[in-house]
């Protein structure tokens, strides 16, 4: 939101206060309060009249700082909040001199000069990180009568901003307007599903904005040299998150507003659907699985869309009886198979469904302020909208939920939860402007606690599409609603890059994409993009997406990769086990590995698979792929090929293959199946280095699929030889592979 008419004006009907100078400061235990009038005070007269902007600085947590920008503090608390960890046991050093004012967490200070007008710098050690300058917090009324406040901090000679959320736009955000606000747009626009009010910098810190509501940035877009962030109301609070990594930002983020859960083993196979509006029944379903059995496919998961349910009662988790007559009986057979099963929901409910009347009576649905019951006809004729502010309501909802649980369903693709009404009237007196993007929060928790209640900790797993800040507690994420063109393919990578620089540990995306029917180049290319993504779906909207029904190298390359990404398990798990542990993304933007290489900065059509897998896919029917390879020798993770960088890399990859390149020095470990995800990792595991140097020595940790502890190993290079030493844990067997040459790692 832009108040600003260049550089000397504001905008007509907009007047702003800015803080002009500083009367005095106020200690506290965790802190201090700057109270600056907006002007200079010379004299008692100059008190009269004069508006004063509140500004209190203080630490919820280690290597953070917490600002509160307020002017009128007489409202009401407005509800929710989001729920973070915050500390009071850390230590916080105040110091407050006659020129300065100063809270120090870690290595992080926030500087307040007190003399010569307004002036905030925030530091690591002696080293500027950005600063808060004389015009850059402001009170801002419009010419409705609205108020606003905002803050903007400097961004540095070459500094760029990531994050805000799952957006599919350029991946660096400076010059972008981002408005925080949920909406169901799709991946071909600047709306999103997941919108983060946080964003990663690369000169090494985070500012997270701590308000659920509407959120509005402005990146080097109103003012070129700023980064500003506003909302409505009297109060503004952002905590800015020291590094110095772009990795550290995303620890100490996650620290603060919740870390990704542990996920089951079996998630990070295979996933095929109905697809959406395709015609399928149990026939269809059974030879879907039957073709995948008979073309050696491996299959881990199978997902029913919406259409498991009867048209128009949407939702009312009844099984269609036409189509599905005998679900237990089918879900056993499933079952014996060795698949799990997912099925699609959604937190609406439909005028004709049986729980619109139930829930209604209870009191479960989100009311107008008349007290009727809020109604629309998009998407669901008459569909009403659950009340998850409702301790009962959210009972009553998992309660359904658990039914199928019962008969046997595994887990839920929590679908929609962005278009919520902001003219409504919540159960527990919320404000509905912070509901819209909250909503998605309370729907998804509601159903991952469900799950990890019923199923166990460890072994719940979702497949959401809405998010806010929180949100990567409740895994997995996808990337919503894309076209089936290679445009639409790297527009899913970059909203996924965007989402893993916001604190999102795992992400997917419909393979072949979701509107049209893929060429078979698009569908192909993107089976490799699918399976080195943490978590893979063969998905569709009109047109389904096994593979026999493109051609038959399609099968093949499903196969291959499907294999591939099994045989990586133990690298993927450990790899999943930091984003749990530590809030590391499972893929990563280049610029998490390498913040000091300038051009990682702005690469969006590659990404880092872990600490060690450089990935690119192919975003073309030629096979033509351009692509940067870092400092140091990298080999291909299956032809053993070399590159050495840093260099720009230009290629040509038949369907089966794309750039897929082992970091130097990489010690990655190749497991022994490649049926399931779901074996013992550590037996027969293959430790392969990859052009190693003499006299490294690597120790690689393999997790159990169960969350135990697993196996550890010392892998040793010397003389050309490879040798490893299990250390911890247990093995049945395991071996020692080499690479390429060795190198500069």
């Amino acid at each position: 939101m832009k108040f600003t008419d260049g550089y000397w004006q504001l905008r007509p009907g907009v007047t702003v206060l800015r803080p002009g100078t500083v009367e005095s400061v106020e200690p506290d235990e965790r802190g201090f309060t700057v109270f600056a009038p907006t002007g200079q005070v010379t004299g008692r007269g100059d008190t009269l009249n004069r508006p004063v902007v509140t500004v209190r600085f203080f630490s919820p947590a280690p290597g953070v700082v917490g600002v509160t920008i307020g002017h009128h503090s007489g409202g009401l608390s407005r509800q929710p909040r989001f729920a973070l960890a915050t500390r009071d046991d850390h230590p916080v050093a105040v110091d407050i001199t006659g020129i300065s004012a100063t809270l120090t967490t870690g290595e992080l200070t926030a500087r307040v000069m007190l003399v010569d007008g307004w002036w905030v710098d925030f530091l690591r050690g002696d080293r500027l990180v950005t600063s808060s300058t004389a015009r850059s917090i402001g009170i801002v009324s419009d010419a409705d009568g609205r108020t606003y406040v905002h803050e903007r901090l400097a961004l540095g000679v070459g500094e760029t901003i990531y994050g805000l959320g799952e957006r599919f736009g350029a991946f660096v955000k400076n010059g972008q307007t981002v408005d925080i606000w949920n909406a169901d747009g799709g991946t071909a626009s600047e709306q999103a599903y997941k919108n983060i009010p946080f964003y990663l910098s690369s000169a090494g810190y985070g500012v997270f904005v701590d308000h659920p509501e509407h959120v509005s940035f402005e990146v080097g877009s109103e003012v070129v040299s700023q980064t500003q962030f506003s909302v409505e109301g009297q109060s503004l609070t952002y905590h800015l998150i020291d590094g110095p990594t772009p990795k550290d930002v995303l620890r100490r983020y996650t620290d603060l507003t919740g870390r990704p859960a542990r996920l089951p083993a079996w998630s990070y196979g295979l996933w095929l659907s109905t697809s959406f509006t395709t015609s399928y029944d149990e026939k269809t379903v059974t030879e879907f699985i039957d073709g995948m059995a008979e073309r050696d496919l491996p299959l881990s998961v199978f997902h029913f869309d919406c259409f498991w349910m009867r048209q128009f009662h949407w939702v009312d988790f009844l099984w269609d009886p036409a189509t599905f007559p005998d679900p237990e009986s089918m879900l056993r057979r499933l079952h014996d198979r060795g698949l799990k099963v997912c099925v699609w929901i959604n937190p609406y409910i439909a005028q004709r469904s049986y729980l619109f009347e139930e829930g209604r009576r209870a009191g479960y649905l989100v009311r107008n302020p008349d007290g009727s019951v809020w109604q629309w006809d998009h998407w669901q004729a008459g569909m009403a909208l659950v009340d998850f502010t409702n301790p009962d309501a959210a009972r009553w909802y998992a309660g359904k939920l658990k039914a199928l649980l019962d008969m046997g369903v595994d887990c839920f693709k929590t679908d929609f939860g962005e278009r919520i009404p902001t003219e409504v009237v919540w159960h527990d007196g919320a404000d509905p402007q912070r509901m819209h993007n909250y909503y998605s929060y309370v729907y998804n928790r509601t159903v991952f606690e469900l799950l990890e209640a019923e199923r166990g900790v460890g072994e719940a797993v979702l497949f959401a599409r809405s998010a806010t800040a929180g949100g990567q507690q409740f895994p997995v994420h996808w990337g919503g609603d894309c076209e089936a063109t290679f445009v639409a393919m790297a527009e899913s990578l970059r909203g996924g890059l965007s989402l893993a620089a916001s604190g999102f540990g795992y992400w997917s995306h419909d393979i072949g994409g979701f509107e049209g029917t893929p060429d078979p180049a698009v569908f192909k290319r993107w089976i490799a993009f699918g399976l080195l993504s943490s978590h893979s779906r063969l998905h569709g909207s009109g047109s389904y997406r096994v593979p026999w029904a493109y051609d038959d190298e399609a099968v093949d390359v499903l196969r291959q990769f499907t294999r591939l990404k099994l045989r990586l398990m133990p690298y993927l798990a450990a790899t999943a086990e930091q984003a749990h542990r530590e809030g590391i993304p499972v893929m990563r933007p280049m610029i998490l590995e390498f913040p000091d290489d300038p051009t990682a900065a702005f690469l969006d059509r590659q990404y880092m698979l872990g600490p060690d897998i450089l990935v690119a896919p192919v975003l073309s029917a030629d096979g033509q792929v351009t692509f940067w390879v870092p400092a140091g020798t990298w080999t291909h993770l299956i032809t053993g090929e070399q590159l050495t960088g840093p260099a720009w890399v230009q290629q040509k990859h038949g369907f089966d293959s794309l750039p897929v390149l082992a970091r130097p020095g990489a010690v990655i470990p190749f497991g022994s199946v490649t049926d399931r995800p779901d074996y013992e990792w550590a037996d027969g595991v293959d430790l392969r280095m990859f052009a190693p140097v003499p006299g490294q020595r690597t120790l690689v940790r393999v997790p159990a699929p169960d969350g135990r502890p697993g196996a550890g190993f010392e892998v040793r290079y010397a003389d050309g030889t490879a040798t490893a030493d299990l250390v911890s844990g247990s093995a049945s067997t395991y071996t020692c592979t080499v690479v390429g040459t060795g190198g500069n790692r």
